[in-house]
């Protein structure tokens, strides 16, 4: 029993990293060096100042509600587990992750678990015309349906969009976690 609860535990905790990167990064197409040379150029990354996150300032009004819309969106559609539904938020020619994959895994974790993401703090900390990055805290809580067994895991979350067609869409994220629990299931 403690062998199954162990291994439900480390499946779970492996998943839920999985999940947590899944977005950030095309499997074997962005080394650590390449994303930290992305962060250090200042193409994406947590703008702070004075241990606060500044807002663009440069965003129209009417760009910045179809940003946050968009943003919202995307985790109304994670969090509905909706598949069809959470795939039209993201990039069809997304930078950070393959498009396929991530649908086949987004698939199974659904199936295999009641998840939740909520943001808060939610900013837009950089805007040009084709691209934006919206910075937010984020939590994750998961429990897998077969153990019961919990995990939560926090941090910040840097999620960049795209204009395509029109429409404001995910192409990558970027995740530092801060705290992280578990707890057995029954």
């Amino acid at each position: 029993m403690l062998k199954k609860s162990f291994l439900a535990v480390f499946t779970l905790l492996m998943l839920t990293a999985l999940m947590l990167t899944a977005c950030g990064n095309k499997k074997d197409e962005m080394s650590a060096e390449e994303r930290q040379k992305i962060i250090d150029d200042g193409t994406v990354g947590f703008e702070m100042n004075g241990g606060k996150i500044t807002k663009a300032e440069n965003i129209p009004a009417e760009e910045e509600k179809a940003i946050l819309a968009a943003f919202n969106e995307y985790n109304a559609a994670f969090n509905s587990k909706e598949i069809e539904r959470y795939m039209q938020t993201l990039s069809k020619n997304p930078k950070g992750f393959d498009y396929e994959e991530e649908k086949k895994y987004t698939t199974e974790v659904f199936k295999q678990s009641d998840v939740k993401r909520d943001a808060k703090d939610t900013t837009i900390i950089k805007y040009s015309e084709n691209e934006a990055q919206v910075y937010s805290n984020v939590t994750l809580h998961l429990v897998q349906t077969t153990t019961n067994v919990k995990h939560e895991s926090a941090g910040q979350q840097v999620t960049v969009f795209v204009k395509e067609d029109g429409h404001w869409k995910v192409t990558s994220v970027f995740y530092t976690g801060d705290d992280t629990k578990s707890s057995t299931g029954k």
